[in-house]
């Protein structure tokens, strides 16, 4: 294996079967846990649910996967990939609607790497566009000021950005929250398209139904691990009780995360 070191984020190339794995993995803020001790691994074209109560270190966790949050203690490796290898949703409410672009442009203006800010967008790029348009069923929307989509077409419109992305690596957090059934459904759908096309996708989510009939596996989590495994097995009426009682058990001003140092 060949890896690198950023602050204490462990990029890796190996032979391995994971796409990513956690080890003793502690993340928090202002150096209070969200997450702690966790070891497990996600992986090569899985389907993964990220499930678990709220506040317990969903969203954190694919920050750090990001490279945005980095450990406090333990190593995060993601074989094979780099930032540049993952396509990222964040949840819908941090999206800046205000900003003055239409449906096309916002679409465009994750192409510049390839034509320039100032550059003209090559045909290939504007046809690449129709097309995820209308493979999120938001053909005829290109003039459509972002600002007056609803929730539901913001998060397609959202996703044409995934599908131009077209990483092996996709990271969604809450992407059915706030959105109407018919349009959760037509991403799920996209969702099921690139598990088919052995992409590895983890997917934060609350709808542990839609989990049981849509994803194989889940990682659930009570700002530790849980369970990790196949869906059936993570999703146990003991495991979900097990979940609430240490979230509720969570000491909010509990000491901060002591970082072991290994001597030299």
């Amino acid at each position: 294996m060949v890896a690198g070191v950023v602050g204490k984020l462990t990029l890796a190339v190996c032979t391995s079967m994971n796409a990513i794995s956690f080890d003793n993995l502690t993340l928090a803020y202002n150096r209070h846990p969200a997450l702690h001790h966790l070891t497990a691994g996600i992986r090569c074209g899985s389907l993964t649910a990220v499930v678990g109560p709220n506040g317990c270190g969903k969203s954190t966790l694919l920050k750090a996967i990001m490279g945005e949050l980095l450990p406090v203690e333990g190593t995060l490796l993601r074989h094979r990939f780099t930032t540049a290898d993952i396509a990222y949703l964040p949840q819908l409410g941090s999206v800046d609607r205000q900003f003055p672009l239409d449906a096309r442009d916002f679409l465009a203006s994750g192409l510049w790497q390839h034509s320039g800010a100032f550059g003209a967008m090559p045909a290939a790029s504007a046809d690449a566009i129709e097309k995820a348009l209308a493979q999120v069923g938001l053909q005829g929307f290109e003039r459509r000021q972002i600002g007056s989509l609803s929730g539901g077409q913001l998060q397609r419109l959202l996703f044409a950005r995934l599908l131009l992305q077209d990483k092996p690596l996709v990271l969604l957090d809450e992407p059915f929250n706030a959105i109407d059934t018919r349009t959760a459904s037509d991403l799920l759908g996209i969702i099921r398209q690139w598990h088919g096309e052995a992409r590895t996708v983890l997917v934060v989510t609350h709808d542990l139904d839609e989990v049981r009939q849509h994803f194989p596996d889940s990682l659930l989590l009570a700002r530790e691990l849980v369970a990790h495994g196949s869906t059936a097995e993570v999703l146990t009426a003991a495991n979900l009780f097990r979940a609430r009682q240490m979230c509720e058990a969570f000491d909010a001003a509990a000491a901060p995360c002591q970082q072991t140092r290994k001597r030299a």
